[in-house]
């Protein structure tokens, strides 16, 4: 049955010319759309929100986060929310 399910192919290039490719279930983008987002908008999204995520746990919920860890995860917070026009906590729900 997973065969069936069909997948849209992304790529991804850094600006050091390294490239990457990540396939997905093309539904799973339509459900996590926003209006009129196209799929590498929401795929950009998705990435985003997925760093914010991961560099809030570390540095709020892990240990012995270094000042240079918590300049990155301010930094990421700040293109979220440029990105989203709200702060990581307003999106999530999650602040402290």
């Amino acid at each position: 049955m997973t065969d069936e399910v069909e997948t849209t192919t992304f790529s991804i290039s850094s600006e050091d010319g390294a490239t990457d490719d990540v396939t997905v279930p093309s539904g799973l983008v339509d459900l996590v759309a926003e209006g009129d987002q196209t799929d590498a908008e929401t795929i950009g999204d998705v990435m985003l929100l997925s760093f914010a995520s991961r560099a809030h746990h570390i540095v709020h919920h892990g240990e012995d986060a270094d000042p240079e860890l918590e300049a990155q995860e301010e930094r990421v917070m700040d293109l979220f929310e440029e990105r989203f026009g709200v702060t990581f906590g307003e999106a999530t729900g999650h602040q402290h």
